[in-house]
């Protein structure tokens, strides 16, 4: 990883999520990118004094961070960019652009309110981005590093193409991985699939030399399930794949990525899936 962009509006969930952004580069040896995006629309005739007045003090605001930050990421630099437009898709943009190889996204949860958008454009920024997401909230304490990621496992195709970015996330923070097996149905064909995945990813893990452990779970609620799991073991990072029109299983990775993004206390990590050969 070599470029992470960082939605930033200046709340605390943003500057949350630029520390745990730093954080992360400095074990990937990655550079920061900052973007804001103005999303507030204007009248034509005030629009340019506006802009340039906006924009001075945004300009203000991103140098006083990175006389803050830079010192405290090594040995990465730090830098900005203003974009104008809907959130969601400026900051998508801006990620292809820069090829970046990862955004995070600061969110204050689903009964959280703030007046910034960074938090309300979390999710849209998880299923409009190319690269993998992470989004963190506020509260959570990021400080010990990352040590145990979550991979849940269901019975879709789609549900392996996590494991590489979550792999190599483990090897850079010498992170263990929990296989979360989730089986919805006590049909054994189905709870075969699962299995099947689960081995595959296992097999990957030994040859990669990544510690992890193997846990099952049969539940009608994955994401309640999932957020229990991960508060038992006081997990680090949720590693899922967000919903996608041309996938198989988009009517259960719709509800769950978003719930999960929306409610989880802990970092979620989405990874757009891709379209599998039938």
């Amino acid at each position: 990883m070599k470029k992470i962009l960082v939605g930033i509006d200046f709340s605390k969930n943003s500057i949350h999520a630029l520390e745990y952004a730093i954080n992360f580069a400095n074990k990937v040896n990655a550079d920061v990118m900052m973007l804001w995006v103005n999303n507030i629309a204007t009248l034509e005739y005030v629009f340019d004094s506006y802009e340039g007045d906006l924009k001075r003090e945004k300009r203000q605001n991103f140098d006083k961070l990175i006389e803050k930050y830079q010192d405290k990421l090594v040995p990465g630099k730090i830098y900005f960019k203003l974009r104008k437009g809907k959130v969601h898709i400026e900051v998508a943009s801006q990620a292809k652009q820069i090829n970046a190889d990862l955004i995070i996204a600061g969110t204050h949860g689903f009964s959280g309110y703030e007046e910034y958008w960074i938090g309300s454009n979390a999710y849209r920024i998880v299923t409009h981005s190319l690269c993998p997401v992470i989004t963190v909230r506020y509260d959570f304490n990021y400080q010990e590093g990352i040590k145990k990621i979550i991979l849940p496992i269901d019975s879709s195709q789609e549900t392996k193409q996590k494991l590489p970015v979550a792999s190599v996330i483990a090897k850079q923070f010498g992170a263990e991985i929990h296989i979360l097996t989730l089986y919805s149905t006590m049909v054994k064909a189905i709870q075969r699939r699962v299995d099947n995945h689960a081995k595959q990813v296992m097999d990957r893990l030994d040859a990669e030399s990544v510690k992890y452990i193997l846990t099952s779970k049969t539940s009608d609620n994955f994401t309640q399930t999932t957020l229990d799991y991960a508060q038992n073991i006081n997990a680090d990072l949720i590693a899922i794949m967000t919903e996608q029109e041309t996938t198989t299983a988009n009517i259960f990775l719709g509800p769950f990525a978003q719930q999960l993004i929306n409610h989880s206390p802990f970092p979620i990590l989405s990874l757009r899936s891709r379209e599998i050969n039938k």
